[in-house]
């Protein structure tokens, strides 16, 4: 979320809860605020793996996070919306994994960036409390409908493993010759997220989608032969597309 003008003070919380504001009727602005929220959500989380969507209520919710139902309607006209924050909450943490992964060093080029982003999701799909409902916005009907949530997890993808593509050899070089190749993601770019790279990771985002869902359909726990096969597919197809 953005913050508000000026230094954050006792008041403005340093790190918000990871809900865009879009996906709120009001963004905190005091810490007591944000708490709430964040206290809102994970019970919104916790919910959707005891007792699924369908049973979702945000009377449920209010009693499980411990704040009058009036909180949560300041935040949420209804539980599409709640869902929707989780999961755009939801890739926000992820790609703060990935990232924190990938900035630990001892990654060298896009396969084994690619190895991260995989086993960062899975990790989450196993772990993270409503997760394997919620998503990053695929798995329920939330939101808008136009929102394409694997658009967005394509575009911060695609910046996030940008630093570890190779250049076409016509592009003009944007790093030095001698950068390392494992640093952070935010370090200038060998090959930046053009039009082809954004599509190869949508493609790759939808692939993955698919085959991660048919791993947890298989077997709730993710079928580890279908995900050492999902990653198998997404390595042979992009291999055509990045090196």
């Amino acid at each position: 979320m953005p913050e508000p003008p000026g230094t954050p003070g006792p008041s403005t919380p340093r790190h918000r809860p990871a809900a865009t504001a879009a996906a709120l009727r009001r963004a905190p602005v005091q810490r007591r605020s944000a708490e709430r929220l964040t206290r809102i959500l994970d019970a919104c989380a916790a919910l959707l793996d005891d007792v699924g969507y369908e049973d979702l209520t945000t009377r449920a919710v209010a009693e499980r996070a411990g704040v009058p139902i009036g909180s949560v309607y300041r935040f949420f006209p209804n539980k599409r919306a709640m869902a929707d924050a989780l999961a755009h909450r939801n890739l926000e943490r992820y790609a703060e994994r990935v990232t924190r992964r990938l900035a630990a060093g001892g990654t060298a080029d896009w396969r084994t960036a690619l190895d991260v982003v995989l086993d960062e999701y899975v990790t989450m799909k196993r772990t993270a409390p409503g997760f394997t409902l919620v998503d990053f916005g695929t798995q329920i009907p939330v939101g808008d409908p136009g929102a394409a949530p694997n658009h967005r997890v394509a575009d911060h993808l695609a910046r996030l493993l940008s630093p570890y593509l190779s250049r076409p050899p016509d592009a003009p070089l944007s790093r030095p010759p001698d950068a390392p190749l494992s640093r952070p993601p935010d370090a200038p770019l060998s090959r930046p997220p053009d039009p082809a790279v954004r599509r190869a990771f949508l493609v790759a985002v939808e692939t993955a989608d698919a085959l991660f869902r048919l791993a947890f359909r298989v077997d709730p726990a993710g079928d580890e032969a279908i995900v050492a096969e999902a990653g198998v597919v997404l390595r042979a197809y992009l291999a055509g597309v990045l090196d």
